[in-house]
């Protein structure tokens, strides 16, 4: 008997702590997926609360109001340039964008937040629940001036953060498109106009990825800023020809940089050089670089949905390697990952997580969510961070990234062109940073299909942070 006893106690003690581990599973998936479950289109749960609660507001950083209730209708913004700016992060009534506020922060827009004597007051009122009104840390005036510098017949994205808190003050998709008017040549439109680029693209990084190679070699080479490599032009490694910028084989025409250090390949961005390194680090080496910056992560974000960069672990010779040092071979990434990589190097080698909601407040003022920075990871040291920072001024200054240079004001960034096969151009990278200590923001932009990085991105990054400087993001 006593024997029986002891057993029955193990099991209820097993089955305790099962319990235990089961409800504390359950609270770590309901914090780290619970948005992403509510937002599925499989819900019919919260589809049916959605039709007993009145939405509450979104409101922009400034308090804009960005999208109401008016007479049961979901109504945007006046301004149709600022409501088109921001329809990616929005959304819109028949969730065309994916994981738009709209429905990704559904809990508290539909108040399943709502604590029960805020639900028993709506009863005793007999009026129908309301949701909380959500402020966002974007800018609804930079996103319509964002918009309005973009190449208007063209796709891409732009997104600007702030690279100490983690603040996403723009996430836009291009081309976009009106929510209160979406016709037959929206939905048609082969530019995909519903497709958030900002977090769902997977773009080739090109160039931009440099400055992973450079901080892999800052990391696994004591000496390397004091090396020299050796640029003929060409490196032929089995059927891969590895050439740079302005290179034209059938014409005969070839670019070499000759000899030059580090901080000059980074500042020219000599795909040469990079393919060396990439070479001598060897892929594993980089592979663990590019994983300390968040390559082949699981993005599970807070506030946001962001498609998970990839660095490729298939097909690895010596060919795919050396054009993986240059940002090309099978890597791929979106543009908010490169800002976030940006805003590592701006930050000491420290990335943020990126944030998109400042309040969620309830109409009887309970505050059910508050804006808190949060660390993603760390990238890589204080002291590689500032050589980076070194080499990233440069490139503005005199090297590819001219174009984005600010008289008077410190602009530090990485040029890209990046080759895809069914494009007749490359797509345009530019991803920077203010080194400003009361202008802490970062940025990454692509332009899709159109020519190189420096004349075409850079120039929309100096408009985009001469604006900001000018219009409140400078004590």
């Amino acid at each position: 008997m006593k024997q029986i006893r002891k057993n029955i106690r193990r099991v209820a003690i097993c089955l305790c702590a099962l319990f235990i581990l089961l409800a504390g599973y359950g609270a770590y998936s309901i914090s780290t997926y619970g948005n992403r479950w509510f937002a599925s289109s499989a819900n019919r749960f919260a589809r049916k609360q959605k039709n007993n609660v009145i939405a509450g507001d979104i409101l922009d950083r400034n308090g804009v109001i960005l999208a109401t209730t008016v007479n049961g209708q979901r109504v945007y913004q006046s301004d149709p340039l600022t409501r088109k700016a921001v329809v990616h992060v929005i959304g819109d009534p028949a969730s065309n964008v994916n994981n738009g506020a709209e429905s990704f922060l559904g809990t508290y827009l539909y108040g399943f937040h709502m604590s029960f004597l805020e639900r028993l007051g709506y009863a005793l009122r007999g009026e129908m629940r309301q949701g909380d009104d959500v402020r966002l840390t974007i800018d609804s005036r930079l996103a319509a001036y964002a918009a309005s510098v973009f190449p208007a017949d063209k796709a891409g994205a732009i997104v600007v953060m702030n690279y100490q808190t983690g603040e996403v003050i723009t996430q836009q998709s291009f081309p976009n498109f009106d929510p209160m008017n979406i016709t037959g040549s929206v939905r048609n439109d082969p530019k995909k106009p519903f497709y958030n680029r900002a977090i769902q693209g997977l773009y080739t990084p090109g160039s931009t990825f440099k400055i992973i190679t450079a901080a892999s070699a800052l990391e696994n080479f004591n000496d390397v800023q004091e090396s020299s490599f050796q640029c003929a032009g060409t490196l032929q490694l089995g059927e891969r020809i590895i050439t740079d910028a302005g290179t034209d084989l059938m014409a005969g025409k070839i670019t070499q940089h000759g000899q030059l250090n580090l901080k000059r390949a980074f500042q020219v961005s000599c795909n040469n050089t990079f393919a060396q390194l990439a070479l001598l680090l060897g892929d594993q080496s980089l592979r663990k670089t590019a994983e300390n910056f968040g390559f082949n992560d699981n993005f599970l974000f807070k506030d946001i949905v962001v498609e998970n960069s990839s660095y490729p672990v298939t097909n690895r010779n010596e060919g795919e390697i050396a054009w993986t040092g240059a940002g090309q071979s099978a890597l791929t990434a979106s543009p908010l990952h490169m800002c976030m990589i940006a805003s590592a190097v701006a930050n000491d080698g420290i990335m943020m997580e990126p944030r998109m909601v400042i309040s969620a407040v309830s109409q009887t003022g309970s505050t059910h969510a508050e804006f808190t920075s949060k660390v993603y990871r760390k990238a890589m040291s204080a002291d590689h961070a500032a050589v980076l920072q070194d080499y990233m001024r440069t490139v503005v200054t005199n090297g590819t990234g001219t174009a984005a240079a600010i008289p008077g004001v410190q602009v530090c960034g990485k040029t890209g062109s990046a080759e895809m096969d069914t494009q007749e151009n490359t797509n345009a990278w530019f991803v920077g940073y203010l080194d400003e200590a009361d202008s802490p923001y970062a940025i990454a932009i692509v332009v899709e299909d159109a020519g190189g990085g420096g004349s075409i991105a850079a120039p929309i990054a100096k408009e985009i942070f001469t604006w900001m400087l000018q219009n409140g993001y400078a004590d």
